[in-house]
């Protein structure tokens, strides 16, 4: 998990102004949304939460159980985010949280008014859509690991609910509000595409060059090689799919070579150079810099934890 993924600076509540300590609300109103602070402190098991528009979550600390669709429980940790559709309880289980070691997550619902008029705008601005038919939100995928971009303008909602005092507040909220969306779609998209590129490689040209990435990670890929196998000229493919994805083909290929050297180091057996090179490294200094700037350790350390 990247160290960039993380949110920062949310306020605790004073310990004497605690109503409650499981889930302990404190919420903040704006103009077509309302992003609400939850914080609990002792163990509890069953608490049902819901909202009337769309929310997405975002847990900051600790951990939770999370049931939502009558599916399995399953974790739910810092770095990572669920979008719960309008109505839908959530039922929630705090296995670990304790005085010493409580849980902080954010709710922010978004009024279904502002979701609309925004993917409207991006479908009628950018209708050319690659991977999927248009722009919009894929509840398919509610379970999502945060991404830097999608970290960063979460993290800056947040300053704009709780610390900005200006008379254009609402106005800067609404603009924040329509990247956050189209940042959850883009990360949506990734989720997505990990999933199901094998299966749509033959159909989709997207598909098809993260499924040849894939296959040609250790290689020197180069981005007119990419823009060939998407059939696009190279400027095209290049905005198509920061565009679609939210990360460009570069900063794709280096997160697809981190995550591969993180595996082999997990598995063990091999020498950091090794890793290096079997993911697709040509400078060991280079690896070790970027490694040690996603993860926030140095590939020598996470091998020995």
């Amino acid at each position: 998990m990247s160290q960039n993924n993380f949110i920062a600076g949310v306020p605790w509540r004073n310990p004497r102004d605690l109503k409650t300590l499981v889930e302990n609300r404190t919420t903040y109103t704006l103009d077509s949304c309302e992003l609400n602070i939850f914080e609990t402190h002792q163990e509890a098991s069953d608490v049902n939460l819901v909202f009337g528009d769309l929310v997405l979550t975002t847990m900051l600390k600790g951990k939770k159980v999370m049931h939502l669709f009558d599916r399995p429980g399953f974790d739910y940790l810092p770095g990572e985010s669920v979008i719960v559709p309008p109505n839908e309880v959530m039922k929630i289980d705090f296995p670990e949280a304790q005085w010493d070691n409580p849980t902080q997550c954010i709710a922010l619902s978004i009024s279904k008014e502002m979701i609309e008029n925004t993917f409207n705008m991006l479908n009628e601005r950018l209708p050319d859509k690659v991977l999927s038919q248009e722009w919009g939100l894929d509840l398919s995928y509610f379970h999502l690991i945060n991404t830097q971009d999608l970290s960063e303008i979460i993290n800056r909602f947040i300053k704009i609910g709780v610390k900005e005092r200006s008379k254009e507040k609402d106005l800067i909220a609404s603009l924040a509000l329509k990247e956050l969306l189209i940042r959850l779609n883009q990360t949506q998209a990734r989720e997505m595409l990990q999933k199901t590129y094998k299966e749509l490689s033959s159909g989709n040209r997207l598909a098809h060059v993260v499924d040849f990435i894939k296959k040609n990670i250790r290689e020197n890929l180069t981005l007119e090689q990419l823009a060939s196998q998407a059939c696009m000229s190279k400027s095209h493919f290049v905005r198509t799919f920061k565009q679609e994805l939210g990360q460009t083909p570069v900063e794709f290929i280096l997160s697809e070579r981190l995550k591969l050297a993180r595996y082999y180091l997990q598995i063990g057996g091999f020498q950091v150079k090794e890793v290096a090179v079997m993911s697709g490294f040509n400078s060991i200094g280079y690896f070790i810099r970027a490694f040690k700037q996603e993860y926030g350790t140095t590939p020598k350390s996470f091998q020995k934890q």
